[in-house]
């Protein structure tokens, strides 16, 4: 998922919320616009806004650009919104991937990876799962700064960085409860960096974890597990 020459944050699920019995929906509804936090961006706006991210990650620079203007307005409407912050600095990273001058590479990845700290900055008040998601700000930002921080060029000094937020991903007990998708990302990414670190058979068991949960990584996992007992 991590390539040591491309930028690669890695892949994110936003999700529909649950809805409620019928008869129970009105209540729901009151209590919602009572107790939630209010967001100017729409689920909607955020899924095509990472509709564009994906298609970045996947190698198509076309989308690379478009990706990372679309993140940046929408974080113009949420200026403190610590997962916009993330996704435009990962989207912001990527764009080094789209020029072969060395100076634009560096200010691209650069300036992503600011706004990565400054996400990470805010996440202290902001641990709500963001509109549209299932996935606590405290997790996603994290995970997005971790994949970031591990996908650069060594020489930026990020990887010791990127290994300890990845730890604290995998050690909090929100990950339990995350969506499933999220989990397989993450088991996929840390058994990637355990197999570079040469730590194989936890790499196996992260693999093994992301198959037997049932992941939407499964067959990903399963190729990358035969490529280890090989």
């Amino acid at each position: 998922m991590l390539s040591p020459t491309r930028f690669h944050p890695t892949t994110f699920h936003p999700l529909p919320l649950a809805v409620g019995r019928l008869l129970r929906g009105a209540a729901l509804a009151l209590a919602w616009s009572i107790s939630a936090p209010v967001f100017a961006v729409s689920p909607e706006q955020f899924g095509a806004a990472f509709a564009q991210f994906e298609q970045s990650r996947a190698g198509h620079d076309g989308a690379t650009r478009q990706s990372a203007q679309a993140f940046a307005a929408l974080l113009q409407a949420e200026p403190g919104n610590p997962v916009l912050m993330a996704y435009t600095g990962a989207a912001t990273s990527l764009r080094a991937n789209t020029t072969w001058l060395p100076w634009k590479k560096m200010t691209y990845a650069e300036d992503g990876l600011a706004l990565l700290d400054k996400a990470l900055a805010l996440l202290p008040s902001a641990t709500a799962p963001f509109a549209g998601h299932l996935v606590p700000a405290a997790l996603e930002v994290r995970f997005v700064a971790a994949a970031t921080f591990l996908a650069v060029p060594g020489f930026m000094n990020r990887g010791d960085r990127g290994n300890r937020l990845l730890a604290e991903v995998l050690a909090s007990p929100l990950l339990q409860t995350a969506p499933l998708a999220f989990r397989g990302d993450v088991w996929l990414v840390a058994a990637e960096q355990a197999a570079k670190a040469g730590q194989r058979d936890e790499a196996r068991r992260l693999l093994h974890q992301a198959i037997t949960s049932g992941t939407p990584q499964a067959a990903v996992a399963r190729t990358r597990l035969n490529g280890l007992t090989s």
